[in-house]
Parts: structure tokens; C-alpha cells; sequence
């Protein structure tokens, strides 16, 4: 029996000496194995764009625990149905979600870029601060609460909007695409929180621009793949949507020389929003991990057919 750790694209090391102190008399494994043979052990794998050729090679997988809050870098589909998938839960994550995207709304009401901008220039040009106060989540999972928690005990108008219907204090919520176009009338924010699913991937597209009015402003802290970038590049340089603030990127990191970088309605983050903190994380896949052996139901398994 053994754990494999296939997190691509970082160092692992501390993740790796977290969990060894975690789970002492487990054998952990790390992606690429030198001997293929030991894949034939492992019944557990932690994951994050892992290449699609080792789930072929793990003859008693039992449990896919993914390195993140999502599972979009899971292939479920080339996943046997046994095979249950779990996710990581950090309840500080919603905080830091939460004061992200309330930060960057006041940031764009305040127009505090612009006066850095001004400051640079040594220009004195004062202006009072954007009155628009609606902002619409799209996705109202945990973080999605969060975020119009937060944004609710600041005096913001929330409107939410998700695949199912709900009936949530403080948020006039929308459901499916028959309401889109009513959730996005009046937004001055429009902030994407969705799971990436195949539903959802291009979601953030000149559609939903053009619904939405000419001055809002996108924050996307969910999936790179559910912006269609060119779409919003148009908009915004059609004036027909105002601008975006965006964490996450279809290839990260945000390639050198990308129009993100130097557009002025564009703000760009290095996908920092919330960070899961690695001893949260690391206890969490150590007791996933324990209950599989055991024999004990697993925390935070999601549906794979839904995505989440």
C-alpha cells in the first residue's frame, strides 16, 4: 500500500516532509516513480495536473485526492467508477476569497489605480468615488457564500446565480441560463466563482459582456479556462464592458508579453486570491488517506459526474 504524490509544475519537498511526518509508516512515492513496478502499490494519489498516462498505470487505486478546491485537473472520466475523489477544504480560504474581492471592489471604487497612475505623473486630479454598489456572484458554494457574506455586512446589493435553485438570506439569487440575462442586468461587479465543469468552460464569454452593462467590471478568482479572453479583450476595447480583474489564467503563469500585462483595464494577479496553507492541506489528504486504510468514509468527496 502506498501514497503517491504527482503535483506537477512545483517543489514538493515540504509537502512531502509534511506528510511523511504525518503518516510515519507510510510509504509515500513521488511522480516520476524510478521503479514502475511500486505503481502496482499505490492505492492513493494526490493530484494536480498530473499527465494522463499514469491512471493507466495504477492497477488498486482507490482514492484521487486533488491538491487544490477543485477537481478540474482530475480526468475523472479516464477514472474506474470505484475510484472516489476528494478535494481540500480550507476554511480560511473563504476569508481570503472574501477580502480579495471586496478589496479590489473598493480598490476600482475608490480609483485607487488611477491615482497611482496620477502620482507617478505628480498630478493632482481628484474625483469622487464610483457609486455603483451591485455586484453578481456567479457560483454559491462556500466561497461564493463568503464573498456575499462579506460584501453584504459592507452595504453591497448581492445578486447570486448557480445551477440550482436556493434560497439565501441577503442574495437575490438567479438559476440556469433561462436567468443569466436577469442576473447580469444592473451588475457594476460581476464576480465568477464557479467550478470548472464542461458546462461552465467559455462561460465568461461576449454573451454574457453583452448582457452585462458597459461599465462592469469582472472579477474572475474561479478558472482561468472560464474566460474566453479574446471576448473580453474585444469588449473592453469596444467600450462595451468596463474592464476585469483577473487571478487566474488559461496558462499560468501569464505568458510574457500577453495583452493582459500592459492593458489599463486590466488588473492582473499572480493567482493569489486564496492560498491553501500546506499544513491545512496536508492533514487533511494525512486523514483521507487514514480513513481509506481504515476503511472509514472519506472527507470532502465530490460527485465526478457534477465536477464539485
Amino acid at each position: 500500500m502506498a501514497l503517491l504524490i504527482c503535483v506537477t509544475g512545483r517543489n514538493n519537498d515540504k509537502l512531502i516532509a509534511k506528510l511523511s511526518e504525518l503518516l510515519p509508516k507510510q510509504t509515500i512515492l513521488q511522480w516520476p516513480v524510478d521503479d514502475a513496478s511500486l505503481l502496482a502499490k499505490v492505492e492513493f494519489v494526490l493530484a494536480w495536473n498530473a499527465p494522463e498516462a499514469l491512471w493507466s498505470q495504477l492497477p488498486n487505486l482507490k482514492v484521487v485526492h486533488s491538491y487544490g478546491a477543485g477537481i478540474d485537473s482530475i480526468p475523472v472520466q479516464l477514472l474506474p467508477p470505484h475510484v472516489e475523489v476528494a478535494r481540500i477544504v480550507d476554511p480560511n480560504l473563504a476569508d481570503d476569497m472574501a477580502e480579495y474581492v471586496l478589496g479590489h471592489i473598493l480598490s476600482h471604487k475608490l480609483g485607487i489605480n488611477m491615482y497611482l497612475k496620477q502620482q507617478a505623473q505628480q498630478a493632482w486630479k481628484p474625483r469622487r468615488a464610483k457609486s455603483g454598489r451591485t455586484v453578481g456572484i456567479m457560483g454559491m458554494g462556500q466561497l461564493g457564500l463568503a464573498v456575499a457574506d462579506k460584501l453584504n455586512a459592507n452595504r453591497f446589493t448581492v445578486k447570486g446565480w448557480s445551477n440550482s435553485v436556493k434560497s439565501l438570506e441577503g442574495i437575490i439569487h438567479f438559476c440556469g441560463d433561462a436567468e443569466l440575462g436577469a442576473f447580469l442586468q444592473d451588475l457594476d461587479y460581476l464576480v465568477c466563482l464557479l467550478p470548472l465543469t464542461e458546462q461552465t468552460k467559455g462561460i465568461l464569454n461576449a454573451k454574457v459582456f453583452a448582457a452585462s452593462p458597459a461599465h462592469c467590471v469582472l472579477i474572475n478568482v474561479a478558472r482561468g479556462l472560464h474566460l474566453n479572453e479574446a471576448d473580453l479583450l474585444t469588449a473592453i476595447t469596444q467600450e462595451t464592458f468596463g474592464g476585469a480583474v483577473l487571478d487566474v489564467f488559461e496558462t499560468e503563469p501569464l505568458p510574457t508579453g500577453h495583452a493582459f500585462w500592459s492593458h489599463p483595464n486590466i488588473t492582473v494577479t499572480p493567482h493569489v486570491a486564496a492560498l491553501t496553507s500546506l499544513s491545512t492541506a496536508a492533514l487533511q489528504i494525512a486523514n483521507n488517506y487514514l480513513a481509506m486504510t481504515e476503511g472509514r468514509e472519506l472527507m470532502h468527496i465530490v460527485q465526478k459526474k457534477k465536477g464539485y
